[in-house]
């Protein structure tokens, strides 16, 4: 039956189909969504299902040991002097303050401050002229009494023969022989004066009294100095050869001794900073006695310093060398760590694993470390990056450069 009429009505019925077919399709529309949002709690539970148990299985699976990469060394076996060490300070062999020996005003200076001399060199001049002056009349001094001597004598001998005819008395002989001998005195006392006269010449060019080295001057030209003034010219320190005298522990004194009796003992001398090598000399004596209060003994060594790097006055630290160490076993000196049961190294086994190793240290020198128990020639220890390592960790090795086995 046809809902629209030939008037334009609709019937009842026809308005009750379309109102159930439109109620119809809003059903249908409302199960659908239901469906959707179904679907998607459903999804949603899987994901957080599947998610749960991924990180579960992923907290449940044991984490990988990381790789500790480090600088590694091999110990070797070498000869290693035992040095002991002590410090102490560079002396001159001699040192000499140089006064002026007459009074006078300082004319120059014949050297520069600083300068190298010989024994003999000028060093500085006094005015001169005052003891030239002095040594011409000492000179016209002497002339003048020989001349008179010569005279008297041969008046002395013209009275003899007078006498001897009495024509003079043997009085006026005698003393006319006593003038000869005045005048002979007083040449001696004439050459005397020009002695000391040419003598005080000599002082005004003052010369070095040893081979050294000039300091500073103390005193400038122009100024009017005295004999043995307490301040004096200037200073000559001998620095080629040269000493340092330092202390030890007492309880060396013995090693040290009986080395002497072996043969000269050699010295070497760093740096107060113990990193800068500085000479190489020999050991002269120790002192005669032990100084009670400290437990030390003083020793005295000397150096040729040709090259002029140990100066008088420079903290040092010198090292005696008492004996030789041979065939040691020796590894840098930063791979040895001290622990809470003393002295101990990383070592790298085949398998990249370290292990603690518990050493013995016979002495260190040179940032070198000569192990006396504990470690073979051959064996890899750590000496960079402990500080990351435990016992049994795997690590990646690599040589270690000249910085990292000086600790840099």
């Amino acid at each position: 039956m046809s809902c629209v009429s030939k008037g334009g009505t609709q019937p009842p019925t026809c308005a009750y189909r379309k109102r159930g077919l439109r109620m119809n399709g809003n059903r249908r529309r409302l199960i659908d969504g239901v469906l959707v949002l179904t679907l998607l709690g459903a999804g949603a539970g899987w994901f957080v299902l599947t998610g749960d148990s991924r990180a579960s299985r992923a907290a449940a699976a044991p984490a990988e040991a990381p790789v500790i990469p480090v600088a590694v060394a091999t110990a070797e076996a070498r000869d290693v002097p035992l040095e002991r060490i002590g410090i102490g300070n560079v002396q001159a062999l001699y040192s000499v303050l140089v006064r002026a020996q007459v009074t006078g005003y300082l004319d120059h200076y014949a050297v520069e401050e600083g300068q190298m001399v010989k024994k003999g060199d000028l060093l500085a001049v006094i005015d001169p002229r005052p003891f030239q002056a002095a040594l011409d009349q000492a000179r016209a001094q002497k002339a003048k009494d020989e001349a008179n001597l010569y005279a008297a004598e041969r008046d002395f001998q013209r009275y003899k023969i007078l006498a001897q005819h009495e024509f003079q008395s043997w009085q006026n002989v005698d003393d006319q022989q006593g003038t000869v001998g005045a005048l002979r005195a007083s040449i001696k006392a004439d050459e005397a004066a020009i002695e000391q006269a040419a003598l005080n010449l000599e002082f005004a060019h003052i010369t070095s009294p040893i081979d050294g080295r000039v300091g500073l001057r103390q005193i400038d030209p122009g100024n009017l100095v005295t004999a043995n003034q307490s301040n004096g010219l200037i200073t000559v320190t001998q620095v080629q050869p040269i000493t340092a005298v330092f202390t030890l522990p007492e309880r060396y004194l013995p090693e040290i001794t009986e080395a002497m009796a072996q043969g000269p003992v050699k010295v070497r001398v760093f740096s107060a900073d113990h990193h800068q090598y500085l000479a190489e000399g020999k050991l002269l004596t120790p002192d005669n006695q032990i100084d009670t209060s400290t437990g030390t003994i003083r020793l005295k060594a000397i150096f040729d310093n040709k090259d002029n790097r140990l100066w008088p006055g420079q903290y040092i630290e010198a090292r005696v060398e008492v004996k030789e160490l041979k065939g040691v076993t020796v590894v840098p000196e930063v791979a040895v760590e001290r622990g809470a049961e003393g002295l101990f190294v990383f070592v790298v086994g085949p398998d990249h694993r370290v292990s603690v190793r518990r050493v013995e240290e016979a002495t260190e020198q040179d940032r070198i470390a000569a192990i006396s128990a504990g470690l073979k020639p051959g064996e890899v220890v750590v000496v960079n990056g402990q500080s990351r390592l435990a016992e049994g960790m795997t690590v990646a090795e690599h040589p270690a450069d000249a910085d990292e086995r000086r600790g840099g």
